[in-house]
């Protein structure tokens, strides 16, 4: 999902890199008013699991692959804004360290996963949480279906700005970049229910949206 340099044009560069750095500040301003003791070491932890995880690529259909984005288990761990500013951290990082997504399209990269797919993703996932039952079961549903819903969104983003610019007809990298990552998202979905399903077994207390109090009752009246 990491557009390379040269297949955008200077205007969707421009307006994407804008918008990106927009939530960026926004994301540092949320970040020294609400990083403590307890999460600086976690968002510190947050960004190098996901720079690892997403250097790690699994194959797909027609030989394709597909990498982890690690935007549902951002924020479930540290919000919307902080778990954003985790992605763009990463996504600088790759693009100024191992030349993975260009430098130029860094404003797309990070406005198709860090904006679309973080900050997209929290609001899918937080209205997900409010339909289904207030149980451990309903929240890794809840999970499940934003992780998946954030990867196809991302791909969906980058497919408009290579439209956009020209590089390729929407018809044609639309299907192909959402079919793809259709199923790169059940993988995304698993491996984060994976992670948050560790963390809540040892630290439930990391996570910024899990509600304890309510699961408890609900646990006591047997629907867990």
């Amino acid at each position: 999902m990491h557009i390379p340099d040269g297949f955008l044009n200077a205007g969707t560069s421009i307006a994407t890199g804008a918008a990106s750095a927009g939530a960026v500040g926004y994301g540092l301003r949320k970040a020294r008013q609400r990083l403590d003791e307890k999460r600086i070491p976690l968002l510190a932890l947050a960004a190098a699991f996901i720079f690892a995880a997403q250097m790690l690529n699994f194959p797909v259909a027609g030989g394709t692959s597909g990498h982890f984005l690690g935007a549902i288990l951002a924020v479930t761990l540290l919000g919307p804004w902080m778990g954003s500013l985790v992605l763009s951290l990463v996504l600088l990082v790759q693009a100024f360290g191992f030349a993975d997504g260009g430098i130029t399209a860094l404003g797309a990269n990070i406005f198709n996963m860090g904006i679309v797919g973080a900050i997209g993703g929290y609001y899918i996932l937080t209205g997900l949480k409010a339909l289904l039952p207030k149980t451990r079961w309903g929240f890794m549903a809840s999970i499940a279906v934003a992780s998946w819903l954030s990867v196809v969104l991302a791909s969906a983003a980058a497919s408009f700005e290579l439209a956009i610019s020209g590089t390729i007809p929407l018809h044609v990298v639309l299907s192909a970049m959402v079919g793809v990552h259709a199923l790169i998202g059940i993988g995304e979905a698993v491996v984060t229910c994976a992670v948050v399903a560790v963390v809540m077994a040892a630290r439930p207390d990391l996570i910024s949206l899990l509600s304890l109090k309510r699961f408890k009752g609900a646990e006591e009246a047997g629907v867990a």
